[in-house]
């Protein structure tokens, strides 16, 4: 590991290739390293820190939230904010978690690998988070609230400000999982978002309680009120074939809620289950933006 730390620090290795050492690193270490809170919280910090990026925690009001970002913020017209999937909610069907950091930050590995313009990493309440910063975490923000309004509300005021620290004026939301929940609700809320792009996304909470036989989200807003409002919306949803934690009938419902003709469509990769391989592949996969016209044409 001392070596694999002493070639990720080479300055002369592309950025490209640290990403991906980085993330071959984090592998190795979470397949040997206890799944605890703070191994956890170290995983994220290191594999960001690795990437160049760094860990910002925001004061969004009712939350503080934890972004990672890179060292170097610079000017774009564009941000893509990848919002983190819902991470360890339960322990089991009827005991909740304790603390909400996932034990595989997907969306961060995915924003670590867009392959093109500019992304941030913004978890949801309470991940990542350290005792200092544990503000209004109830479990019931990882459980029944998960998709609460004050939690659109908080993420929406952490986006504008990872936003005017880039100086951008448009954004690109991509979300992992429950991720895809809140980047649906908060798309219908802001009049910034440009694209939408959800990662085996939970695009219709209400099914997929059903499905798996759950108690519904009662506390929480349901992104499929809001699916009419977005047909004019750029969407691109991606689901797996082998998923069956968030199968892609579900993302196929939320395309039917959708005003005709829409701007969406839904892309099923063969192989891919609800975590395999998407961060792996996310440099093929992510959907390049369509060029913009020409104002001056």
């Amino acid at each position: 590991m001392q070596r694999m730390n002493a070639t990720l620090a080479n300055p002369l290795l592309p950025p490209p290739v640290r990403i991906a050492l980085a993330l071959m690193a984090a592998g190795a270490m979470s397949a040997c390293a206890p799944s605890g809170l703070e191994a956890r919280r170290t995983e994220a910090r290191s594999l960001a820190a690795h990437a160049g990026w760094e860990r910002v925690a925001i004061d969004s009001g009712r939350f503080v939230l934890i972004a990672h970002r890179p060292h170097t913020v610079r000017r774009v017209d564009t941000l893509s904010v990848y919002i983190e999937g819902d991470g360890l909610a339960w322990l089991s069907r009827s005991e909740p978690s304790r603390d909400p950091t996932p034990l595989d930050p997907v969306a961060l590995g995915l924003a670590l690998r867009q392959p093109s313009g500019a992304a941030v990493h913004l978890a949801r309440p309470c991940q990542f988070t350290l005792d200092p910063e544990r503000r209004n975490c109830s479990k019931q923000y990882w459980t029944s609230h998960r998709f609460a309004g004050e939690v659109v509300d908080s993420m929406s005021r952490a986006i504008d400000r990872l936003k005017a620290d880039q100086g951008a004026q448009g954004l690109e939301l991509v979300g992992y999982s429950g991720g895809g929940a809140i980047a649906a609700l908060l798309a219908a809320r802001r009049g910034d978002v440009e694209r939408l792009i959800t990662v085996a996304g939970n695009l219709d909470p209400a099914a997929w309680t059903r499905l798996h036989r759950i108690t519904p989200l009662e506390g929480s807003l349901d992104p499929v009120d809001v699916a009419p409002a977005l047909s004019k919306l750029e969407q691109i949803h991606l689901a797996g074939a082998k998923d069956r934690e968030l199968p892609a009938e579900l993302a196929e419902g939320w395309l039917r809620r959708l005003r005709t003709p829409s701007a969406a469509r839904l892309q099923v990769v063969p192989d891919f289950d609800h975590h395999c391989c998407w961060v792996e592949a996310w440099p093929t996969l992510y959907p390049d933006p369509a060029p913009r016209p020409d104002p001056a044409r």
